[in-house]
């Protein structure tokens, strides 16, 4: 079994008397490793010695401070297939898509180290002669980025890369649930000629340790993806010192399915979105609606692609389609919410129980028909490999279905009509609109949530002026 040490300056360090996490392995039930169970003296201490480093960190030259970010994307490199093993291990996740977590890390490493050179200030018109206005981006100062158990590693390059290139010092509290490729990661650093205390990794739960991070004045940014209330105690903890916040946080994306769709491409990639990483994914599409014409078609699609799902442990050959779910909390919180949907009126049309399996947290996917708008199971979001189906008569209906809900993170239409498919973009009220694909984004995009989906953003130029602030300088001559 694995046991792991807290990164912090520099060290990998272990604080006598403090408690440790167990691991569980979802598929088989073992514990397979244990992790620090941090609290505010942790928090406290990594803070310190980021505050130690900011300053000279960001001094550095931003080509300086990239070449951190590639040494890095290397050490992930040299050891990508042993860290996609412990990623599925430690997560029921299909073995392929824990590679393509792992190497997709290392590119976003590699993708921001490319923007050393290129990010910039402004020069500003002045009303006065002989006056240069100039604005500079700065870093913003000492982030404490707290990330999720479903996309460990690559959440966490997601705020590290960003926040190391502007220039600041990083904390990162990984999810208590899933912790060990995370620190795997902090075993990488502790191994190069990183300067001390500019990153450290820090695990705990989240009562104490994530909360000790937002409250502390030494705190300057606070970078969370995670669920809608994690968000506002994050909120509520920095609110003293008036701490800056960027959050991704839930997510119940629409699919709108419309009569002239390519039913084929629709029903791929929709199960697609319901399957990946066994439904645990913010940004998949969680509710379809389709055109009534088309409904028993479409409905029929659905069911073969969801049949030919093939479940099984992560490091089955041939490689399955889906795994087991996190933990037995996320399997009793699928089978509630299907069980009140099927109380309410929904008809399960395939799936709708948990898989029968000896070991591990199973669920089937499933589609549930005859739901309404009111439902919990339309409304709230699951997170599991359940899709609720809906009908509309006409594009209006289908937009002001798709937008009547607390979330803003994704949403997808699958249409051959191009002046609809523009039409859908311009009035969807979601930070991110995919057309007749699935909902995956890029790195160069910008990942960002409307409404209790979250503030701010990750990726691309957006994503790194999270972390500069400006500083503007009135030079009169």
């Amino acid at each position: 079994m694995r046991i792991y040490a807290q990164f912090i300056n520099g060290e990998l360090v272990s604080r006598p008397g403090t408690g440790m996490i167990d691991v569980e392995n979802p598929s088989s039930g073992e514990i397979m490793a244990q992790v620090p169970d941090g609290g505010a003296e942790d928090a406290r201490a990594a803070l310190e010695a980021a505050r130690a480093a900011q300053d000279g960190w960001a001094a550095l030259p931003a080509p300086a401070r990239a070449t951190a970010l590639k040494k890095l994307a290397g050490g992930i490199r040299e050891r990508r297939t042993e860290l996609a093993a412990i990623l599925a291990e430690e997560q029921a996740k299909t073995l392929p898509l824990a590679q393509v977590e792992v190497d997709f890390t290392a590119e976003y490493f590699d993708y921001y180290a490319g923007w050393a050179r290129i990010y910039e200030g402004e020069i500003i018109q002045s009303d006065r002669p002989r006056e240069n206005i100039l604005l500079y981006r700065q870093p913003i100062g000492v982030v404490a980025g707290i990330c999720p158990w479903n996309f460990p590693l690559f959440v966490t390059a997601r705020k590290v890369a960003p926040a190391l290139l502007a220039g600041c010092a990083v904390v990162i509290k990984p999810s208590s649930v899933a912790p060990v490729t995370v620190m795997e990661f902090a075993k990488i650093a502790a191994g190069l000629d990183l300067p001390k205390g500019v990153l450290n990794v820090v695990t705990g739960g989240g009562a104490r340790l994530g909360e000790a991070l937002a409250k502390s004045p030494l705190t300057d940014m606070v970078s969370l993806t995670g669920s809608v209330e994690a968000g506002q105690r994050i909120i509520a903890a920095g609110a003293a010192n008036i701490t800056k916040v960027s959050l991704e946080l839930g997510g119940k994306a629409p699919a709108i399915v419309c009569a002239d769709a390519d039913l084929d491409l629709a029903a791929k990639a929709v199960t697609a979105s319901r399957t990946i990483f066994s439904g645990q994914v913010c940004n998949c599409a969680e509710r379809v609606y389709v055109h009534e014409s088309i409904a028993d078609a479409f409905a029929e699609k659905l069911v073969k692609a969801f049949e030919a799902v093939r479940l099984g442990d992560p490091f089955d050959e041939p490689a399955p389609d889906m795994c087991s779910q996190i933990n037995a909390e996320q399997l009793a919180k699928i089978e509630g919410m299907v069980r009140r949907a099927r109380a309410d009126g929904a008809e399960a049309v395939m799936g709708g129980a948990p898989a029968d399996r000896k070991k591990g947290y199973f669920y089937m996917p499933t589609l549930l028909r005859n739901c309404r708008q009111d439902m919990e199971i339309v409304r709230k979001e699951i997170f599991g490999p359940v899709l609720p189906m809906l009908t509309f008569s006409d594009f209006d209906e289908a937009i002001a279905l798709a937008n009547d809900c607390e979330y803003g993170l994704t949403s997808s239409i699958y249409t051959r009509n191009v002046s609809l498919a523009l039409e859908a973009v311009n009035r969807l009220k979601f930070g991110e609109t995919y057309v007749n694909r699935e909902n995956f984004e890029g790195m160069q995009g910008f990942h960002a949530g409307w409404r209790k989906s979250g503030i701010g953003g990750a990726d691309g130029k957006h994503g790194l002026m999270e972390y500069l602030q400006t500083h503007v300088a009135y030079i009169q001559y």
